[in-house]
């Protein structure tokens, strides 16, 4: 009965919000218009997301119930009224988040929403986060590890942020989900700072010493990365040695490339997404990479996915047949598939493919979605505030 009554109550007020002028912002809109809705238009986007998941999306209710997502929906539904409009949008991103599948998510960048971005890239290593790369403006914190964000120790704003990401797991949340440590509106709506502003103090340590650097947040900029990667550049620094670059940060403007280490007798490949370079198909470039194989003294092959966060499920049909058919490579200690905390979607079914099909020994980190998931999503664009939800369709 709750559902039915869910669905015409959801009905009526998403109506009338049509008939009163809805979808007053809209992605390619005028993006100042979402300030000036009302606690009344906010709680209808929310009741359309709540009907739009139950009536379309309700195999999603897998790692979270419907009714403690629907729970979820009333107590921010009651909140609404005394919350800031980036406090909202938190709000709905932490709904989308409980279903914990990286490809159902809300849009955050595509937004009608302003918000701001700390120029310093985060990287998880294996002893904590560390500020990768920085605006040179923050020179002295490249290369420094970060120990408290507004005085809150990292791992507790960790917490806090992370109810803002639909992790999967935790290598999800390393590869995807640091960069909302750096945005002040969101910092402020998951209670890390105690009030809205537009810079960030962070607490580092570095060489023995511990100090603090207040970073100017930028309207909607853009981290000059690749691949998660500082991008060296005129303003920009980045922490790593550039005198030597390892195999797999090599040619990061091709989708892939491979080649030959004579000492090792060793064929290395570079795949960073399951998407045709324009230069040159996945079929025509693995066929290149077996041929390779079959005419020279290779002992090894290895494919390194780290980096690799999918593209075309359907493109992964040559690397396997491939490997199949190559009697060469495919065997025990052969083989080797380096994985990653970015190795996601399609990649995902690229690994579990080479882990069922071929003799591969997999090497590196865990990836960053489960072996079954929900994949292809669909853009649901909320009727008041415009703002872009991608829900999830497809069982992998």
């Amino acid at each position: 009965m709750k559902n039915i009554f869910l669905f015409f109550f959801c009905t009526m007020i998403v109506a009338a919000a049509h008939s009163q002028g809805g979808h007053l912002a809209t992605r390619a809109g005028v993006t100042n218009s979402i300030d000036k809705l009302t606690a009344a238009d906010w709680q209808v986007d929310l009741r359309f997301l709540q009907l739009t998941v139950h009536k379309d999306y309700a195999f999603l209710f897998k790692k979270v119930t419907a009714d403690d997502f629907d729970a979820a929906v009333d107590k921010l539904y009651k909140a609404i009224p005394g919350m800031e409009v980036h406090e909202r949008i938190a709000g709905i991103g932490r709904i989308v988040s409980l279903f914990k599948y990286g490809h159902t998510s809300m849009g955050w960048m595509q937004s009608p929403f302003i918000y701001h971005v700390a120029p310093v890239n985060f990287y998880w290593f294996s002893d904590g986060l560390y500020a990768e790369g920085a605006d040179k403006k923050y020179a002295s914190i490249v290369g420094a590890k970060l120990v408290k964000v507004e005085g809150v120790p990292v791992m507790q704003a960790l917490e806090a942020v992370k109810q803002l990401v639909p992790a999967e797991n935790d290598q999800y949340f390393k590869a995807y989900g640091l960069d909302f440590l750096t945005i002040p509106e969101f910092l402020h709506a998951q209670g890390v700072t105690k009030k809205l502003k537009t810079t960030v103090t962070y607490t580092f340590e570095k060489d023995g010493k511990s100090f603090d650097q207040t970073i100017t947040a930028i309207e909607r900029f853009h981290l000059p990365r690749n691949y998660g990667f500082a991008v060296q550049g005129e303003n920009w620094l980045s922490v790593r040695d550039r005198q030597t670059t390892p195999y797999y940060l090599k040619n990061l403007d091709k989708n892939y490339y491979f080649e030959y280490l004579a000492e090792s007798k060793t064929v290395y490949v570079r795949q960073s997404q399951v998407m045709d370079d324009p230069q040159e198909s996945i079929a025509a470039f693995y066929k290149k990479v077996f041929e390779f194989v079959d005419k020279n003294e290779v002992d090894k092959l290895v494919i390194d996915v780290r980096l690799n966060g999918g593209g075309n499920n359907y493109k992964n049909k040559p690397v396997i047949t491939g490997i199949i058919e190559n009697k060469k490579i495919n065997k025990p200690g052969k083989l080797f598939v380096i994985i990653g905390r970015r190795t996601f979607s399609a990649c995902q079914n690229l690994v579990n493919e080479l882990s069922n099909y071929t003799n591969a020994l997999f090497v590196g980190e865990p990836t960053a979605e489960n072996i079954n998931f929900y994949g292809d999503n669909r853009m649901v664009e909320l009727p008041n505030t415009g703002i872009p939800v991608f829900l999830s369709f497809a069982w992998w």
